[in-house]
């Protein structure tokens, strides 16, 4: 499952961008299958702002996955994932749209890894909308769309992980992922105290922007998210921006109620 929780973290200012080491994608522990879910976005102090749905449709070793969140002021964060499992996860599309007044820069993402190209249409300072269009040498790690998807099958005993991504500021960069591993959390699971593995996902800018960022206050905030192991993984919390300079935002699970239990409550 990847929310755009990590696309556009970044700062107005120019990117450096480093020299990216060739990684090989994360191999596959657990396969990807058919999947219908629900999940809920709220700020931390608890007030709900959207509700998500998740679909996911595996057909041979090409899972095709949707995530959408309607928000309550009428945005909307929609995303479309095409990936391989075979062996090794390899995104092969990715498409992600935000727009309306929760997304003060509205932006349409498309990222084609097979071919190499990325358009992102976007709206200028001017109120105008553009488009860049640009071919990239893209690396086989690539990560958009495949966060949460990757955290579930990331091997427990290794002290960090990287992968790649691409992020826009409009234009399209790429930058290194670097997922660590926490102590365990509890959480409660209907009343039972279940140990929740626990990774923050941070974006390395490297070269001379990585080390000026620290320095004014523009390093891109980390990611927080919780994952259920055991025979079949689960995502269970994260909290993180979705946008660049935005509020840290929670997503979590949410339960279908019957018309009668949303009236009572």
């Amino acid at each position: 499952m990847r929310l755009g929780i990590l696309y556009l973290v970044f700062s107005g200012l120019a990117l450096l961008v480093p020299v990216h080491e060739s990684r090989a994608p994360v191999s596959v522990r657990y396969t990807e299958g058919l999947a219908h879910g629900f999940l809920v976005l709220r700020t931390l102090q608890g007030k709900t702002l959207a509700h998500g749905e998740l679909t996911q449709v595996a057909r041979g070793n090409v899972v095709t996955s949707h995530l959408a969140f309607h928000f309550r002021d009428g945005s909307l964060q929609d995303e479309v994932t095409v990936y391989s499992q075979r062996r090794r996860f390899r995104l092969m599309r990715d498409h992600l749209v935000q727009k309306g007044p929760s997304f003060p820069h509205p932006e349409d993402t498309s990222i084609d890894a097979s071919a190499g190209r990325v358009a992102v249409k976007y709206t200028d300072e001017n109120g105008k909308e553009k488009v860049l269009a640009e071919r990239m040498k893209l690396p086989a790690d690539l990560a958009n769309g495949l966060i949460f998807t990757l955290l579930k099958n990331l091997p427990r005993d290794r002290s960090e992980t990287k992968a790649s991504m691409i992020v826009t500021t409009p234009k399209p960069r790429l930058v290194t992922l670097v997922f660590s591993p926490q102590p365990e959390d509890a959480f409660s699971i209907g009343g039972e105290k279940r140990q929740v593995a626990h990774f923050v996902v941070k974006i390395e800018l490297g070269g001379v922007k990585g080390l000026v960022a620290p320095l004014v206050g523009k390093e891109p905030p980390p990611v927080d998210v919780w994952v259920l192991d055991g025979e079949a993984p689960a995502f269970i919390r994260s909290e993180g921006p979705l946008y660049p300079g935005g509020p840290v935002w929670q997503i979590d699970l949410e339960s279908p109620l019957s018309a009668a239990d949303a009236t009572e409550r």
